[in-house]
């Protein structure tokens, strides 16, 4: 059995690369801010999104996308301006995301909450060809603002008070980091599921920094992983009928348990290294490096 002989793993299969690319390739900026736990924030929010989409009869990719942009640019507003109040502000926005994704899909013409469900935890079976034309264009999109507009996101995500003294528009900065993140969460929600997004997003980043020091090769090895776990998932879920979602999520985390494993042995060889050459009378300088632990700041 030939799993490119079916249209619709073509279409799943094309969805889960470009998945795999953008995720990471936002969750390094979302990383470097510690707003790990956004993309489940704009998860939430999408869903009202998804049941307009079928309150309305159109594509609820589209109208997830819109939502969840508005919900990111709020969650931004809030940030700025909520001060002790705004983590109550952020609760009230998420739940009430839920909860108007559930009325809107029940409202709709032979609705229920059973519509969700491909959208919470991904279905391969259920992509279409326009849900593959709108993850293309907003995939292209994502992956112009986080490649062309690398430096500065950066800069922003490492230091906003030094960014701002060197004259980037920070906010501006913010709030187009903040819509990306919406737009990924909405390319990624046929794939891997509105509930699980956020881990594709974070979770490789997290893998690739046990082993990397600059952000060229996190991005790198962490857009590798992205790739890697999610035509991985797609594979095992079609031979093995299991969710899509969860095997995705499931390999990643498997990813970064190994990754931190050799982490960890590469550092204990280096520590013998360097004992053996002190022993020996050795310069400090021949000694060889220790791995970067991954909470060192990755440089561009």
């Amino acid at each position: 059995m030939d799993i490119l002989d079916y249209a619709f793993m073509q279409r799943a299969l094309l969805a889960a690369v470009l998945v795999g690319v953008i995720a990471p390739a936002v969750g390094i900026y979302l990383v470097q801010r510690r707003q790990a736990l956004m993309g489940d924030g704009i998860g939430h929010v999408a869903m009202t999104g998804v049941g307009l989409g079928f309150l309305l009869s159109t594509s609820p990719v589209w109208t997830a996308t819109i939502v969840s942009v508005l919900g990111a640019v709020l969650m931004e507003l809030i940030r700025w301006y909520g001060k002790t109040r705004g983590d109550i502000a952020l609760a009230m926005l998420f739940y009430g995301g839920m909860a108007g994704g559930v009325m809107f899909i029940n409202l709709a013409p032979g609705g229920s909450n059973a519509n969700l469900t491909s959208y919470l935890f991904g279905s391969l079976s259920t992509v279409s060809e326009s849900d593959v034309t709108a993850i293309f264009l907003l995939a292209a999109f994502v992956m112009v603002v986080t490649l062309g507009l690398r430096r500065q996101l950066f800069a922003v995500s490492q230091d906003e008070e030094f960014a701002r003294v060197t004259g980037l528009p920070v906010r501006a900065l913010n709030l187009l980091t903040a819509v990306t993140a919406a737009v990924t969460v909405t390319v990624a929600m046929r794939v891997v599921g509105l509930l699980l997004v956020s881990a594709l997003m974070v979770v490789p980043v997290a893998a690739a920094q046990q082993l990397t020091r600059s952000f060229a090769a996190t991005f790198a090895v962490a857009v590798a992983i992205g790739v890697s776990v999610t035509i991985g998932g797609t594979v095992t879920s079609f031979y093995q009928d299991v969710p899509p979602g969860s095997t995705i999520v499931l390999l990643t985390i498997g990813a970064f348990i190994a990754m931190t494993a050799l982490a960890s042995a590469l550092a204990r060889r280096r520590a013998r290294a360097r004992a053996a050459a002190q022993a020996a009378g050795d310069p400090a300088e021949c000694a060889i490096p220790a791995t970067r632990g991954p909470e060192s700041t990755v440089g561009v």
